[in-house]
């Protein structure tokens, strides 16, 4: 198994386009096998979703309704709301794995694997890939 950790700022950005840099890693490997994407972090997740024709805002404000930024949440340290954050992977799951057709990847015609993430408090990204050759 072959793996690199790419390290990303997603700053202000709540959605960020990360396929062509999987991309990129599956086709290194040039053969078939499974990509394994991972964020290690508590306040992110991953998603496969059409971005460029509204989905990716539509996603960012409709995660506002669901995880409001106020002083409902228990956990509190950081800025408000940011016990939001840390329900996020839980609804987003921070890992996603991908089939790799001849080093490239096999996604559907509109989909894109993106980093969601709501933490302002941290932009400081690691990203996790891992193909198993099969």
């Amino acid at each position: 198994m072959r793996s690199t950790t790419l390290h990303l700022t997603t700053g202000s950005d709540r959605i960020t386009d990360v396929t062509d840099r999987c991309a990129a890693f599956a086709a290194e490997a040039g053969t078939d096998g499974l990509l394994n994407v991972f964020l290690p972090h508590a306040t992110a997740g991953l998603a496969l979703l059409e971005t460029g024709a509204g989905s990716d805002t539509d996603l960012a404000g409709h995660l506002d309704t669901l995880l409001p930024r106020d002083d409902r949440w228990r956990h509190r340290h950081g800025s408000p709301g940011h016990g939001a954050d840390h329900v996020l992977p839980a609804l987003i799951a921070p890992s996603l794995t991908i089939p790799v057709d001849h080093g490239t990847l096999a996604l559907g015609t509109w989909q894109s694997i993106v980093i969601v993430d709501t933490n302002l408090d941290n932009p400081d990204r690691r990203l996790r890939l891992s193909f198993l050759e099969g």
